[in-house]
């Protein structure tokens, strides 16, 4: 009888996503919005790795920012699980992140590393893999996993086999991503896998192999963890200690110098979702080899061929007459690009980022740990926004210097904190926030509250509260 192994998965969140501007941005990266169904890539990776950890509580930890820490727990509560998350106090890439995950683990545990942002729909061939994996991680290897390619992409690392070692190989080199002819001559072999970023290995393996390979980021992570700070399921390192890590991914810092690295193949379908052309080939196609994501209904094509429009909204979104492009369309911003050119999308964000433009990183509608809001409307002295608080959440006790704020209730119940007075309001009733008074809104009930908010003043900025008492941590 084969042996099953426990596993605790730790799932890479630290990805930005630019190269799916405009529906993924820094604030808001791809791994979080829902791209297959109604599910996001994150909660079908923490759906895909459950299994393997076999019932352990809280086996899973993801490695996230900061910024998005009640992202990932909205996600995992989508998802059923209770997760941990160790907080990055800045971006330093995998070989710190895998090396905090490692240092927070058990020494004798296995650890599986996936990004938090690839679609692979057969969860049960994946699981399969990894058991398979399991004996030569447990015996000390690196263990890392590549995919069958079927195609000579030049968008993807890739990973040369070796000599065979039961149901996986020696590695013999790691490729960055080739020239058109490399990829042709490596998909000819049949000997190169395309590097899937997906890593076993025992948590003290790990540390062994940044001892020897980069010693320096295994120190800086180290102290780091020292004495982190604790506040349920969030575990954050030193700021200021890791601030000075340098930033290097796994595979440069340990995987291509270490000796004892063994890559397992898979065959199923796998995807790193990073590119629109990567997201269109998700659709099926109709028969002029159009395809539609989003609000699928808003989409429409007339005599165009090849043309993959995501609509995001209600508003109806039309290629006439198109070849070869990607539409993609948001509330606030509309990308329209040569499919040849997916690629280069991260240049706009860079570009946008110059101009300052605020929708390089941010949504017109903003998640928050109470729910979201939705900027619909915004002058020189006033904003519309519409307001959703999940039910038993509430913002927090705050005034304002210089705006007034109308709310009026749209469905649901909010509960209102207007200086020294409490009220009640129910759909269709109103009240009036002056400028400088102490306020907050709560859900009280058990369906969403949604009201419409107008602000009108000088300054109408997100910096300008001031926070008495927070239920999330927020200054």
């Amino acid at each position: 009888m084969t042996a099953v192994f426990s596993i605790r998965p730790v799932i890479l969140c630290g990805g930005s996503g630019t190269r799916l501007w405009p529906l993924s941005r820094k604030a808001f990266p791809k791994q979080f919005i829902p791209l297959i169904g109604e599910k996001s890539l994150l909660q079908l990776t923490l759906e895909r790795v459950a299994p393997l950890a076999r019932g352990q509580a809280e086996a899973i930890t993801c490695v996230a920012a900061e910024e998005h820490r009640f992202l990932v727990a909205d996600v995992a509560t989508q998802a059923g699980l209770s997760v941990r998350q160790i907080l990055e106090p800045q971006a330093r890439n995998t070989a710190a992140a895998m090396a905090l995950a490692a240092l927070a683990a058990p020494t004798d545990a296995l650890l599986l590393f996936c990004p938090a942002d690839h679609h692979i729909p057969d969860a049960q061939a994946f699981c399969a893999m990894v058991q398979g994996a399991a004996p030569a991680a447990q015996a000390g290897r690196l263990v890392t996993f590549g995919v069958l390619p079927s195609f000579p992409s030049t968008a993807y690392g890739y990973i040369q086999k070796g000599a065979a070692t039961g149901a996986g190989f020696e590695v013999a080199r790691f490729v960055e991503k080739p020239a058109q002819d490399k990829a042709l001559e490596f998909l000819a072999s049949g000997q190169y896998l395309w590097n899937a970023g997906i890593f076993l290995m025992r948590a003290q393996a790990l540390l062994d192999a940044l001892q020897v390979h980069a010693p320096d980021i295994l120190d800086v992570c180290r102290q780091a963890m020292q004495q982190p700070q604790r506040d349920g399921l969030f575990l954050r390192p030193d700021a200021q200690v890791f601030a000075g890590c340098r930033s290097q991914s796994i595979d440069y810092a340990v995987m291509e110098r270490a000796g004892n690295v063994s890559v397992y193949p898979f065959a199923g379908v796998w995807s790193d979702v990073g590119s629109w052309n990567a997201v269109a080939q998700l659709a099926e196609p109709d028969a002029d080899g159009n395809r539609a994501g989003g609000e699928v209904q808003h989409a429409h094509h007339l005599r165009a061929q090849d043309t993959y429009i995501h609509a995001g909204g209600q508003r109806p979104v039309v290629a006439l007459g198109t070849r070869g492009l990607l539409v993609i369309d948001t509330p606030d911003a509309l990308l329209v690009a040569d499919a040849s050119h997916a690629e280069a999308v991260k240049e706009v964000v860079a570009k946008l980022e110059t101009l300052d433009a605020t929708q390089a990183v941010q949504h017109r509608r903003v998640a928050r740990p109470w729910g979201w809001y939705d900027s619909i409307d915004l002058g020189p002295r006033h904003q519309v926004k519409r307001i959703m608080v999940k039910p038993g959440a509430s913002l927090s006790l705050q005034k304002h210097h210089h705006r007034a704020e109308h709310w009026v209730v749209v469905s649901g119940t909010a509960e209102v904190t207007n200086g020294d007075k409490v009220m009640v309001l129910s759909e269709n009733q109103s009240t009036y926030i002056p400028i400088g008074q102490v306020h907050r809104l709560a859900n009280p009930g058990k369906v969403p509250l949604e009201i419409i908010e107008v602000q009108s003043g000088a300054y109408l900025g997100e910096d300008d509260i001031v926070r008495f008492e927070d239920s999330y941590g927020r200054k």
